[in-house]
C-alpha cells in the first residue's frame, strides 16, 4: 500500500463551454509566455530596445514547435506509420509529442532569420534567452503530467507517480518516477546557473547559451535512464543520449573556442538602439548639434545631470553588474 504518492489528472483537458482547454497546450503557451517576458528583460538590461524579444520571438516560436514536432515524429514514426497507426495523429500536437532537440534547432534558424531582419547579432540574442528557454521547459514538462507520458521506471518513494492503467498503451496502474518532475526541477536549477554565470563572468557572444545546452543535457542523459517509454537504441543507449552527448561535447567546443576569439561580452547588442534618447529619428542627428541661428558661435554645451552618472544595469534589472557596457549614443 503506497502511503504517498504524487496523483495524476483524470482527464488533461478541461472543457470550458464548447472549448477544450488542453492541459499540455496550455503549459506550452505559459512556459512562451515566460521565456518572452523574461528574455526581454534581460535584452533591455544590455542596451537593447523593448519589443525586439517579442517581434523575433513571431519567428522563433513557430519554428520551434514545427521542429520539436518533427524530431518527435521522425524518432518515433512507428507510432504514426506503423502498422494499425493513423498517419494524422502526426498533426496532433495537443496529444504531446515535442522533441527539444528539434525545438531548438529548428526555433534557432527562426531566431535567426528575425535577428538578420533586425541587424542584431544572433549570438546576443541567444545569450538573453537562454535562461527564460530553461524556465520555459520547466514549465512545459507538466504538459507530460497532465497526459500521463513519460514517467520512469516503477518505485514506491513518496513523490511516485500514480500513473492509470491505459489499455492502448499497455501501461499498469502503479506509481512511476516523475521523470517530468526531475526534468522541471533541472531546468530550473540550469536556469539559475546560466544567470548566476553570466553575473559572475560576463559571459558573452552566445556562451550564456551554450552553458544553458550543455547543463540541461548532463541532466537529460540521466533522466533519459529512468524513463520506460519506447525509444529506438543505439549500443545499448537510447536516441536521446547520445543526442546528448553530442550535443553537450559541441556546447563546451563552441564556449571554448569562443572565449579565445571573442572574448569578453558586446558593447551593443542592437545598433538601432544607440541613436536613442534625445537624437531625432529622422536624421540621426542629436538635438544638440542643430545648426546654431546665424552669427553665433556653433558651440555645443554638454551638461550632465546633478549627481553622479547613470549606473548600468546587468541583464537581470540588478545594478551595478560586473562588465556591463552601456552603448554610447550617437547622432
Amino acid at each position: 500500500m503506497d502511503l504517498a504518492y504524487i496523483p495524476s489528472p483524470s482527464s488533461g483537458v478541461i472543457d470550458l463551454g464548447p472549448i477544450p482547454l488542453r492541459g499540455y497546450a496550455f503549459c506550452i503557451i505559459i512556459g512562451v509566455f515566460v521565456a518572452v517576458w523574461y528574455g526581454g528583460r534581460r535584452w533591455v538590461a544590455r542596451g537593447g530596445q523593448v519589443g525586439t524579444v517579442a517581434d523575433i520571438a513571431v519567428w522563433a516560436v513557430p519554428f520551434g514547435l514545427v521542429g520539436g514536432r518533427l524530431y518527435h515524429v521522425i524518432t518515433d514514426y512507428q507510432l504514426y506509420f506503423g502498422e494499425g497507426e493513423d498517419w494524422v495523429d502526426a498533426f496532433k500536437i495537443w496529444q504531446g509529442g515535442l522533441g527539444i532537440w528539434g525545438a531548438i534547432a529548428l526555433g534557432a534558424l527562426g531566431a535567426w532569420i528575425g535577428c538578420r531582419r533586425r541587424g542584431i547579432p544572433m549570438p546576443a540574442y541567444a545569450d538573453a534567452l537562454a535562461p527564460g528557454i530553461a524556465l520555459a521547459q520547466a514549465i512545459g514538462r507538466w504538459g507530460n503530467w497532465f497526459n500521463q507520458e513519460l514517467f520512469g521506471k516503477a518505485t514506491d518513494l513518496p513523490w511516485a507517480l500514480k500513473i492509470d492503467a491505459d489499455t492502448d498503451t499497455g501501461t499498469v496502474a502503479g506509481t512511476y518516477h516523475p521523470t517530468f518532475l526531475y526534468e522541471s526541477l533541472w531546468c530550473v536549477g540550469v536556469a539559475l546557473l546560466v544567470i548566476w554565470a553570466d553575473r559572475r563572468f560576463t559571459l558573452g557572444h552566445g556562451r550564456a547559451f551554450a552553458l544553458y545546452v550543455a547543463a540541461y543535457t548532463v541532466g537529460r542523459f540521466w533522466i533519459e535512464y529512468l524513463r520506460v517509454d519506447d525509444a529506438h537504441e543505439v549500443l545499448g543507449l537510447r536516441l536521446n543520449n547520445w543526442t546528448s552527448i553530442v550535443v553537450f561535447l559541441a556546447a563546451v567546443a563552441y564556449m571554448v573556442l569562443s572565449a579565445r576569439h571573442s572574448p569578453g561580452r558586446e558593447a551593443v547588442v542592437e545598433p538601432a538602439a544607440v541613436g536613442d534618447g534625445g537624437g531625432d529619428a529622422s536624421d540621426g542627428e542629436p538635438a544638440s548639434a542643430k545648426a546654431a541661428p546665424a552669427g553665433s558661435s556653433p558651440v555645443t554645451t554638454v551638461k550632465e545631470p546633478r549627481g553622479a552618472r547613470a549606473t548600468p544595469t546587468d541583464e537581470d534589472g540588478a545594478t551595478g553588474g560586473a562588465g556591463d557596457a552601456t552603448p554610447s549614443k550617437k547622432g
